[in-house]
């Protein structure tokens, strides 16, 4: 009977979203604290806002922790289940906007959590995943994403669905426990390749960046190496006989939990449900989802849990 109710108190803390904001509000507040004002804000409002940007913050990542993708669906539930919980609720138009605003901030938890679980020496992986943002059969009269002339969604191939897609692609950098460093969005036709371009914004050099076949390029593994010293690793094609190989089953292994994080992403994260209709809702929405991610695992890193099971961060 104890078991019985310790599980079912588990699954109360889990399923409340007051318990669950008051577990993540102090870790936001804490990798933030150099940018936080007095009062919460990292910005100055000329009137209180009702809530904080800490708070505007801590509620984003909550919802994307907790798999509710929908806006609407929140602060439904928000209102009408938890009104004496948050008596400062701000309105949803509202919330929209300043997570917008805020959406660099919510990257610097997602980097401060990188500093603070990640170490220097450790081996990088990269991969990319695909982020669809309507049905093909919607490609002709979609105007969502399209506000930004230099960044337009456009069709790429899925490898793993064995089809294209419609939107856009999410390069995403690991070290081998599976911490994430940095995240990009490309179009979706863009190479593998032109993510490694954006390296240098990486302040980690001297370092194993393992990859799979869409990254292999002679001349950038070349420049790479020189300009950050940085050994990009790739299994070889099949015809690439006389080309020595640095590719072993220990690398294969360690590859494989960038894998594992975006199966994550894709499961309890809803990577590919935004319902973003403009470019910089969806980015803010693909941090956020990051930072969610980084916030698991800084959280069970605490409770001296495996840091990867992210699903029951939270539990305790």
């Amino acid at each position: 009977i104890i078991s019985r109710l310790r599980y079912l108190i588990t699954i109360y803390h889990m399923h409340n979203l007051k318990a669950n904001f008051d577990k993540i509000k102090p870790v936001c507040k804490l990798v933030l604290k150099k940018h936080l004002r007095k009062d919460g804000n990292v910005y100055h409002y000329p009137n209180k806002p009702q809530m904080t940007d800490s708070e505007v913050i801590t509620l984003a990542v909550m919802a994307e922790y907790l798999s509710i993708s929908s806006e609407n669906c929140l602060f439904i539930k928000l209102r009408c289940e938890y009104k004496r919980q948050f008596p400062r609720l701000i309105s949803r138009a509202r919330f929209n906007i300043r997570r917008r605003k805020l959406q660099w901030y919510i990257n610097e938890v997602a980097a401060q959590m990188a500093h603070l679980l990640g170490s220097s020496n450790e081996t990088l992986i990269i991969d990319s995943a695909p982020v669809p943002i309507c049905e093909n059969a919607r490609i002709t009269r979609s105007k969502i994403c399209k506000d930004d002339v230099d960044v337009l969604p456009d069709c790429g191939w899925n490898a793993i669905h064995k089809r294209y897609y419609y939107g856009f692609k999410l390069q995403l950098i690991v070290t081998e426990k599976g911490i994430p460093i940095m995240g990009s969005l490309y179009p979706a036709s863009c190479h593998d390749t032109h993510a490694l371009k954006s390296l240098n914004e990486i302040e980690r050099t001297d370092c194993e960046l393992l990859a799979d076949k869409g990254y292999l390029s002679t001349g950038l593994q070349t420049s790479l190496f020189d300009d950050l010293k940085i050994k990009l690793i790739t299994p070889l094609r099949s015809n690439m006989t006389k080309t020595p190989s640095q590719w072993n089953p220990s690398r294969r292994y360690k590859r494989k939990r960038i894998e594992t994080i975006f199966s994550q992403l894709l499961d309890q994260f809803n990577l590919r449900k935004n319902y973003a209709k403009t470019l910089d809702g969806l980015i803010s929405r693909i941090l956020t989802k990051i930072a969610a991610f980084s916030v698991a695992q800084f959280i069970n890193h605490q409770n001296n849990k495996p840091l990867n099971h992210i699903k029951y961060a939270l539990a305790s």
